[in-house]
């Protein structure tokens, strides 16, 4: 063999080699650039999940309360529920005694109003055998009164407390018995129908007032609606915050001094012989104890859960203006107020709830 080619063949054979050596480099790097953007999504990945899951499997089933509060939010917790913490929710609609004892039953997990003083026998009673227990309080600037036209109020003086109601028994006409006047109680079903009813016994309005009790709290809110837009009188239970008391210019009717003793027993006795004002009230959200033990975080969220009643206001204004659905208010309420709710959960939940409006 020439020296020419030997020569040819070492320099073939060292260029082989150093190229095998540069491609193995080259895999390696290769191969560490594959394991490095692996690694980069994997952490990625990690920061992008959730670092809360739903709890239970099963949807988390609240009462259906059927007033607008109530119903807004019910919506807002949903919602935060669904689109934070990856939670199915579902709603159970009725009227508040059947709903809390539902609640005690273990049927419903959630009420997110639960006005005590309206439902205290029921209540009482479960929460006393361990079945229900209070999260916090949702608002504590919660009123009810029997309420008239401020204009009605100005142009008859002397029409300032419930005990003059029979004097004035001639301008709430009732249309099915003119000789009586017309008080708009609670639908049957709500706990005030009782103690409304109990009122007019006790007040001794009954001879002077048919006990008029209308299907549903939409019916109740469009009777006073009706009768403010066309300037009529009309006497009538309501409470707040709703957007009833934020549209139009209602007055409370005086009553006896609110006290716990008088209270209780015109609460809890149809016979009792003394009535008094309602209290102002601070309105819970109320659980069932056993969703409570197996859903740490999300009942840690609902104790953290407050509003007022002026952010309530606001956001059934948005409902009743739009004809919109509570759902609706809902997003909006969560769009205008991140100051508020953020305060409610942890900041990864937030930041999923923003991703998701």
């Amino acid at each position: 063999m020439s020296k020419r080619h030997s020569l040819s063949r070492k320099i073939f054979a060292r260029i082989s080699r150093d190229k095998t050596r540069e491609t193995g480099r080259a895999k390696g790097r290769i191969g560490e650039s594959f394991r490095a953007l692996a690694r980069a999504f994997g952490l990625l990945f990690l920061c992008a999940a959730p670092s809360f899951a739903c709890e239970l499997s099963r949807p988390i089933v609240f009462a259906g309360l059927d007033w607008d509060s109530a119903q807004f939010h019910t919506a807002v917790a949903q919602r935060i529920l669904e689109a934070g913490y990856g939670c199915k929710t579902d709603v159970v609609v009725g009227s508040t005694i059947p709903l809390v004892q539902a609640m005690a039953q273990g049927d419903i997990d959630v009420a997110m109003e639960i006005w005590k003083d309206n439902v205290t026998e029921v209540w009482t009673k479960a929460e006393t055998r361990g079945q229900v227990k209070e999260l916090g309080i949702n608002f504590d600037d919660a009123i009810q009164a029997w309420y008239i036209p401020r204009t009605l109020q100005q142009a008859n003086p002397e029409l300032k407390r419930v005990s003059d109601l029979p004097r004035f028994k001639a301008l709430f006409k009732d249309a099915e018995e003119p000789v009586k006047g017309r008080f708009y109680n609670c639908p049957s079903g709500w706990n005030c129908e009782v103690v409304n009813t109990a009122k007019l016994r006790t007040y001794g309005l009954e001879k002077d007032f048919t006990n008029f009790r209308p299907g549903t709290g939409a019916a109740l809110a469009a009777a006073i609606a009706g009768a403010m837009l066309r300037k009529e009188p009309i006497v009538a239970y309501y409470w707040g915050p709703t957007w009833v008391l934020g549209k139009y210019d209602l007055v409370a009717l005086e009553e006896p001094a609110w006290n716990e003793a008088d209270w209780h027993g015109l609460s809890t006795d149809p016979k009792y012989p003394r009535a008094v004002a309602y209290p102002k009230v601070a309105v819970a959200i109320g659980a069932n104890a056993k969703f409570i033990d197996k859903a740490l975080e999300t009942v840690k969220f609902l104790r953290a859960y407050r509003t007022t009643s002026a952010q309530i206001n606001e956001a059934l204004g948005v409902m009743q203006d739009n004809k919109s659905d509570a759902k609706i208010a809902a997003r909006d309420f969560l769009k205008k107020h991140p100051d508020v709710w953020h305060a409610w959960v942890p900041a990864e939940i937030a930041a999923n709830i923003e991703a998701a409006k």
